[in-house]
């Protein structure tokens, strides 16, 4: 199986100022990240940004960094323009990890781009893991995913999906027994020959609507290919609570 990882790196942050160089255990959060995807099985990892200090940060770790245009609207857009530069083939496959996952687990990366590449007729592959707490089937800031039968992605949204009518009739907030309720995990690959179509697609009511851009491509008449992992992976870095608590990891593995 071959690969590349691409991390976007963006320096604004409205709860994280200059996030991706924000220190952990010594190192620059967006490098920590490329650590962690450098474990996986890509055949190249490299850093997408439209900041210089973040390119002399990345390339003094010894890792490639590619600058883009600064007026990207979407992570993909960047991706996209990144698959141009390097003259990838339409039929290459490409892995989006977030600059803010120093913990991603390099195997659910791997198992992304395996699942993309036996999955001819989809565009994209994704995660999920299975949602077993009520509290987060309701929660608006974690997106949910309905597949079919093959594993595809039906649609993703931020309310409580699928709907169980019987159990939530009476106004509860429960966990339907056996309910088949998925938890996104934001980690995506792409077939570069969607990544150079994606800028040119329409933004429909959906996406619109939900805020989440994947539902372009299923508007679009794209198929997303759905990997379940067992577990949850461990949390990004999107406050300083966060920062903190990943900080106390690496500090106790030093």
């Amino acid at each position: 199986m071959s690969f590349t990882a691409i991390i976007p790196a963006r320096r604004a942050s409205t709860r994280l100022p200059n996030k991706p160089l924000l220190d952990i255990a010594g190192k620059p959060l967006v490098v920590r990240t490329a650590e962690q995807a450098a474990k996986s099985n890509a055949d190249r990892i490299l850093i997408a940004t439209d900041d210089t200090d973040i390119l002399q940060a990345v390339e003094h770790a010894g890792f490639q960094c590619q600058l883009t245009r600064a007026d990207h609207p979407t992570g993909t857009d960047r991706l996209a323009e990144v698959a141009q530069q390097l003259n990838l083939s339409p039929d290459d496959i490409v892995v989006n990890v977030q600059g803010d996952e120093p913990l991603i687990d390099p195997e659910l990366i791997n198992q992304v781009a395996a699942l993309l590449q036996s999955q001819p007729d989809a565009a994209i592959a994704t995660c999920a893991s299975p949602i077993t707490e009520a509290h987060k089937l309701f929660n608006p800031n974690i997106v949910k995913v309905v597949c079919n039968h093959r594993q595809q992605a039906l649609y993703f949204s931020r309310a409580p999906i699928p709907w169980a009518r019987d159990a939530l009739a009476d106004g509860s907030r429960v966990l339907a027994p056996n309910l088949p309720a998925l938890h996104h995990i934001g980690l995506y690959a792409y077939k570069v020959g969607f990544l150079n179509t994606f800028p040119h697609l329409p933004t429909g009511p959906l996406e619109m609507f939900e805020s989440l851009e994947q539902l372009r491509a299923l508007e679009n008449g794209f198929g997303i290919a759905v990997h379940i992992a067992q577990a949850h992976p461990a949390a990004g870095v999107d406050t300083a609570a966060d920062l903190e608590r990943v900080r106390a990891i690496f500090a106790n593995r030093l």
